[in-house]
């Protein structure tokens, strides 16, 4: 048998290990992206931020939660240390890539076909794909002039390099979901899209929402005040949602 040493980067048979923070999300759709998650990635690895309803029961209910971290003190207005606590808690169960998502997004039925795909190359480092905000129900989406996520990319998948170096930047507020240092690395803009369906709620629930980054950035210093008022707008301009089977390819 060969004691070879692992190589950099593995062009087939890599391993996809899905790390997501929670709080408070029982009630929500923990339980539905859960289940997505689960039927193609191989691992899942959950930060709980101090819940105090039951999502921890939710998340251990999944066999392909392999870790959950129970943090006894909430990190909601520390995020940075929030992001580092679970990129260094997925290491732990050392995956070959690492998929950053949150409890309400959800990846159209095409990528998860294809994900694999985009992993098993060893061409390129990370990944981003198109993210769309969906406004006040499931079947739209906004698109306005301060909410065009989806007219860019957003990464949210990574190789793991042991010999690379790897940091959050020290922000309270809208830290990047993957370590800053990431950009450096050659990476693919993928047209697989995703739904966020986190503004998908109702009036009350947006201006909940609204009140958190006020109170957590009321000078706008990790974000824009221009773009916080807009999630008060009465008026967004929506467009439906059409699920494509043929999107996604290249750039």
């Amino acid at each position: 048998m060969s004691d070879a040493p692992r190589p950099l980067r593995k062009a087939s048979g890599n391993k996809l290990t899905a790390m997501m923070q929670v709080r408070n999300e029982a009630g929500r759709y923990l339980e539905a992206a859960l289940a997505d998650l689960s039927e193609f990635v191989d691992e899942i690895v959950i930060v709980d931020d101090a819940s105090d309803d039951g999502t921890p029961d939710i998340c251990s209910s999944f066999p392909k939660v392999k870790l959950l971290v129970r943090l006894e003190q909430p990190l909601f207005g520390e995020e940075a240390r929030l992001r580092q606590l679970l990129w260094e808690a997925a290491l732990r169960t050392e995956p070959d890539w690492l998929l950053s998502i949150d409890a309400d997004e959800f990846f159209e039925q095409k990528a998860k076909s294809q994900i694999r795909g985009l992993i098993d190359q060893d061409r390129y480092d990370w990944v981003a794909f198109r993210m769309y905000d969906f406004w006040g129900s499931l079947a739209y989406y906004r698109d306005d002039p301060l909410w065009q996520l989806h007219k860019r990319h957003t990464m949210m998948l990574v190789r793991y390099l042991p010999l690379y170096s790897y940091f959050y930047p020290a922000w309270n507020h809208h830290v990047p979901r993957l370590p800053i240092t990431c950009s450096a690395l050659t990476g693919f803009q993928s047209e697989l899209r995703v739904k966020h369906y986190g503004w998908a709620g109702d009036d009350a629930q947006r201006k909940a929402k609204y009140d958190r980054y006020m109170q957590n950035d009321p000078r706008g210093e990790w974000g824009s005040l221009e773009h916080y008022a807009s999630i008060l707008d009465p008026q967004p301009h929506l467009v439906r949602w059409q699920e494509d089977e043929e999107a996604g390819g290249k750039t």
